[in-house]
């Protein structure tokens, strides 16, 4: 019960401070990997990669998936219902007081501040999700794979060079990639 307990304060906690949507909870995720046995951060590439490619908030599909495999059903339930708990508290907090907040410079200048977090919290979310994919970096192991470099660079390129193609698209080129790595 208290594997639980610590499940439901950890994604509150997350849901708490991941301002800026579902990628802003990567960093937080990878923190749970290294404080937990839950889940490993190859697990959290996994999340991410199966959230991005299905429908729905990043942020909430990554919570279930991450409860999911810690706890089955039970904690997919818990982690979600959790992620998604505080902002419906402040939401709530600040509907009330809107007409206040809407004025208010201290208020403005915190969001404004928040900004720079979001975007620092995106940078290191990228940033993990390369070190473990490319370069095999979890722990303290090293493996350079040039392999899988040599294609996302390709990827990037045609995705840099042919920017109008669907999106879904790309999602079936790097899926399809993936299994032909993994056979």
């Amino acid at each position: 019960m208290s594997e639980l307990f610590s499940l439901v304060f950890e994604f509150f906690k997350t849901g708490l401070f991941a301002i800026g949507g579902g990628m802003a909870t990567i960093p937080f995720l990878y923190d749970i990997a290294d404080r937990f046995d839950w889940f490993s951060h190859e697990d959290v590439t996994t999340f991410i990669a199966i959230s991005e490619s299905t429908p729905g908030p990043v942020g909430v599909n990554m919570a279930t998936y991450g409860g999911f495999k810690a706890f089955g059903v039970p904690g997919g339930l818990v982690s979600t219902l959790s992620l998604v708990a505080p902002s419906v508290i402040v939401i709530l907090i600040i509907a009330k007081f809107l007409k206040e907040f809407d004025k208010n410079k201290f208020v403005n200048g915190a969001l404004y501040g928040l900004k720079a977090v979001v975007i620092a919290l995106f940078i290191l979310a990228l940033w993990n999700v390369y070190a473990v994919t490319l370069f095999n970096l979890e722990g303290s192991v090293v493996s350079f794979n040039k392999v899988e470099i040599f294609f996302f660079a390709g990827m990037l390129f045609l995705a840099i060079k042919f920017k109008k193609i669907n999106p879904i698209l790309w999602i079936v080129i790097g899926a399809v990639i993936g299994l032909v790595f993994s056979l």
